[in-house]
């Protein structure tokens, strides 16, 4: 199954997981220090609340695309680059409390998305030091860069 990822970076974390638990009728599915991800069947989606500043507003981190297999992952990236879109590919990287295989690609606004299937899940929430990094535009990825 397939279905879209919305990461927001949220001030209060337990604020917008108490909100979001309530606006879809579910609790999250994982839970983590300074994260939580809610997979709701309808509409599918996949809700990722990271902990931001608590003197920001919410913010959108990253949009993604989750995938079932590291096959449809490998499919995307040629369709993209077929296209003539510039991609960057991360396999095996660890990133929001899970392995990871996963393709990015900027929107004309910047915006990135992702393309990813989970293969297992992880004990930390930040990207090993040489991926691309979850919302690090292509101008200013480095290895500082924050997780989805």
């Amino acid at each position: 199954m397939s279905r879209v990822q919305l990461a927001l970076r949220v001030p209060d974390l337990e604020a917008s997981i108490a909100f979001y638990t309530k606006l879809f009728g579910t609790p999250p599915a994982k839970l983590r220090d300074g994260y939580a991800n809610f997979a709701i069947a309808e509409p599918p989606l996949k809700l990722v609340l990271l902990q931001g500043e608590a003197t920001e507003d919410t913010r959108m981190d990253h949009l993604g695309i989750e995938v079932d297999s590291a096959t449809a992952v490998t499919d995307a990236t040629r369709r993209l680059a077929a296209s003539g879109l510039p991609t960057t590919e991360e396999a095996d990287t660890t990133c929001c409390y899970a392995l990871q295989d996963k393709v990015w690609v900027h929107a004309p606004g910047q915006e990135p998305w992702e393309v990813y299937v989970v293969k297992a899940d992880a004990d930390t929430l930040t990207r090993q030091q040489d991926g691309t990094g979850c919302a690090a535009s292509p101008e200013t990825a480095d290895a500082t860069s924050g997780c989805c």
